[in-house]
């Protein structure tokens, strides 16, 4: 009993932690990791319906961008997209790649 209260203990400030560090992180590395996270769950999904890297990056070519930075960044996301033997669905990609993102960003801190 005593081990199962110390584990749930040891989970909320776990959680807790997590949460404030999230907090930790700027507006713009925020919108940088949702932005990437969009751009790797819609090359998942052209990837599951068949659409070829060929294709993918040439949708990519004519889509207008805010920033300079983001095109050749959406390019290698969807080159290491389409390389991944991945098959999960785009949500479960978006996902995987917003926290890895969180995760990257508050381990260069």
């Amino acid at each position: 009993m005593r081990t199962i209260v110390i584990t749930v203990a040891t989970l909320s400030l776990a959680i807790l932690a997590s949460g404030v560090q999230a907090r930790e992180l700027s507006k713009s590395h925020r919108f940088a990791c949702t932005w990437g996270s969009d751009i790797a769950a819609g090359a998942q999904r052209s990837k599951l319906s068949g659409v070829s890297l060929y294709g993918a990056r040439k949708q990519l070519q004519v889509r207008k961008f805010q920033q300079p930075w983001m095109r050749m960044t959406a390019m290698g996301i969807t080159e290491q997209t389409y390389n991944s033997s991945s098959k999960l669905k785009p949500a479960a990609v978006k996902q995987t790649y917003y926290e890895q993102c969180v995760r990257h960003e508050l381990a260069q801190r």
